[in-house]
């Protein structure tokens, strides 16, 4: 992939940890600096940068600026570590900080040296709470320093996200800069032919009172959480569609397709687990085509009948309510698996999302065709600079390097990590992992400590909440339908004897902030009721619990019952797991199991997301020889 990222050399923990201590050396001087000195300073800066002194140069100076203004505005000063990933990230790497070592506060010092050359500076979190969240909560730092910055979320019409992307900085989300850059090509392209065109309407659809595009040329990014948006996000690209051209009204087959599939028996069709696939059998096709008699039918051929059929078995077998989607007022909505959050506005393409709606006898919305799409690593591609800030790398360092050209390098903890791991616990069956976790919620909550549940859907969130309402246990559930409560239930979250059941939203830039009576019984416990596709996610919500050196546990529990394991597992290894003993003795023997099936699901992941490397980068190649724009390849 040709890309025009800026490539810094690699700095070593070594060389980071020097320029911290230039930094600690200039933090005496501005101390005694009134404030609007230390603004006119961070002026001087602007009018160096803007005369073309080196960025590197000014970093300790800028840096030091940065956390004496945030100590008085904030109350928080950078620790060194923090100042260390900083300085990695001014550098283009991606800096791997545990969590609740404060990346929020760290990104501030990057962001501020770069934003001085008047370019503009993006950090791209994982979700639109967070983007409102920092940007809000870090204004008063930043205006100190005469900077401006913005926010950008899903709810934003194109005037305010034209002045948001002319901020100093700007925070938003990897998705919404992704559509903006897309919807601005369209916006070009409507421009150069003078005329109305099919996607006119996506355009008026953003709330446009004013020509023209909303975004300048990207020149520095830091994303945060960058494994979850560059390797995670990065198997699906993001597409702007459109209505479909004309043709056949195929609502009368979906709706026909969605009553036949509850019919069909498993000798009518073959099932593939791991791709989520359904093929029927000869005998499935003669079913099908005996009960394809209706008179709405006759237009499409068999083939077309057999596809859909087949599709609608997809949907009765792999996609379940409130798990991979949520019906609102009547429409229904993905819910991201990485974030938990409700990914309202995205649809499922190929006729998947109107075979769900015809399923949940909803309304059934047109048929969209692709109107143009990026994928994430051509999106960050467009950065002249690029940087990043995890605390769950994991084994995809060579990935980062390899795809984005950001050497990774671990920063150490501010104090010494206090995180208990209890022993795992691994039932036969579902229904026994869910008392067996009601047992512990019991136990730990008469200590008082703070507990938090996390759980990989929203149905099993609130199958687990019914269960302790049944034992008269106080709690708060945290998923996609509870998302306008967020804030509220976080804060609390880290209270005496306070439950929360959660869906991953409680896995990233969750701040869990304990108070003296829970830091004093042993800090908040972490359940992991699941193990997910990704070790990653489950790090992250490992990572709620002895943040910043607070004390806090953790338990891993699983089930043979669980979906990892025939998702990840060989047909046969599974039965040959299903056969052993389950004793408390034999639990790290099974839970190798578990975990040779996550490392499964995960390279397929990987390759997954090298074929559409592979398969996007030939796409462009053809495009671009042809003189066609590569990211508006159905557009004429």
């Amino acid at each position: 992939m040709n890309s025009p990222l800026r490539k810094f050399r690699a700095y070593s923990l070594l060389q980071l940890r020097r320029i911290a201590q230039q930094i600690d050396r200039l933090e005496g001087g501005l101390q005694s600096l009134s404030t609007d000195e230390l603004t006119k300073r961070s002026r001087a800066l602007r009018y160096r940068v803007m005369a073309g002194e080196p960025e590197g140069s000014l970093l300790p100076e800028a840096f030091a600026l940065v956390r004496e203004v945030g100590r008085r505005t904030l109350g928080m000063r950078l620790f060194d570590v923090q100042l260390i990933g900083g300085a990695a990230l001014q550098m283009g790497q991606i800096a791997v900080m545990q969590t609740g070592e404060g990346k929020t506060l760290t990104a501030t010092a990057p962001l501020y040296l770069t934003a001085l050359a008047g370019k503009g500076a993006h950090l791209l979190t994982a979700n639109d709470y967070l983007a409102r969240r920092d940007a809000v909560s870090l204004q008063p730092l930043y205006s100190a320093l005469g900077l401006s910055v913005g926010h950008i979320t899903a709810e934003s019409t194109a005037d305010e996200r034209r002045r948001a992307y002319a901020c100093d900085i700007t925070y938003s989300t990897a998705k919404e800069v992704g559509f903006d850059f897309l919807r601005d090509r369209l916006r070009e392209r409507q421009f150069q032919l003078g005329l109305e065109s099919r996607f006119s309407s996506l355009l008026e659809s953003a709330d446009d009172s004013s020509p023209g595009t909303v975004q300048r040329p990207f020149y520095f990014a830091i994303v945060d959480e960058a494994d979850n948006l560059l390797i995670d996000e990065a198997r699906t690209p993001l597409v702007v569609a459109g209505q479909a051209d004309g043709g056949l009204d195929r609502v009368p087959l979906f709706r026909w397709a969605a009553r036949v599939a509850p019919e069909l028996t498993t000798d009518h069709y073959e099932k593939q687990d791991q791709r989520r696939q359904i093929r029927l059998t000869s005998a499935g096709r003669l079913a099908a085509r005996q009960r394809a008699h209706a008179p709405e039918l006759a237009p499409f051929p068999l083939l077309e009948i057999y596809a859909q059929v087949e599709l609608a078995l997809a949907v009765q077998h792999f996609y379940v309510r409130d798990r991979h989607y949520v019906i609102c007022e009547g429409e229904v909505v993905i819910v991201d698996e990485y974030t938990g959050r409700l990914a309202e506005g995205r649809k499922w393409r190929t006729g998947l999302h109107q075979a769900i709606e015809a399923r949940e006898g909803l309304d059934i919305t047109e048929e969209t065709d692709e109107v143009a799409r990026v994928t994430v690593q051509h999106l960050f591609s467009c950065y002249q600079r690029l940087a990043g800030m995890t605390g769950t790398v994991g084994n995809s360092a060579n990935e980062l390097k390899t795809i984005y050209g950001t050497p990774v390098i671990e920063v150490p903890t501010h104090r010494p990590p206090r995180r208990v791991a209890y022993p795992e616990i691994i039932t036969e069956t579902d229904r026994e992992r869910w008392l067996r976790i009601a047992d512990e919620v019991e136990e730990i909550n008469d200590e008082g400590r703070p507990i938090l549940i996390g759980t990989r859907s929203i149905d099993k969130s609130l199958h687990l909440s019914r269960i302790l309402n049944q034992r008269g246990i106080a709690h708060e559930v945290l998923n996609a339908k509870e998302h306008a409560r967020e804030a509220e239930i976080i804060a609390q979250a880290g209270g005496f004897r306070k439950v929360t059941v959660a869906t991953n939203m409680a896995g990233r830039g969750t701040d869990i902030r304990l108070d003296a009576a829970s830091l004093e019984l042993g800090g908040l416990h972490v359940i992991c009721s699941e193990m997910h596709d990704s070790a990653r996610i489950d790090r992250q919500l490992i990572g709620r619990a002895g943040r910043q050196g607070d004390p806090g546990s953790y338990r891993q529990f699983m089930s043979l019952e669980d979906e990892i394991l025939a998702q990840g597992l060989p047909a046969w290894q599974w039965r040959r797991l299903r056969q052993l003993p389950l004793a408390s003795s034999s639990t790290p023997q099974i839970a190798r199991y578990f975990r040779a099936a996550q490392r499964r699901i995960e390279q397929r992941n990987f390759e997954g997301r090298k074929v559409l490397l592979y398969q996007e980068n030939r796409r462009r190649e053809m495009q671009i020889e042809l003189g066609q724009d590569p990211y508006l390849d159905t557009v004429e």
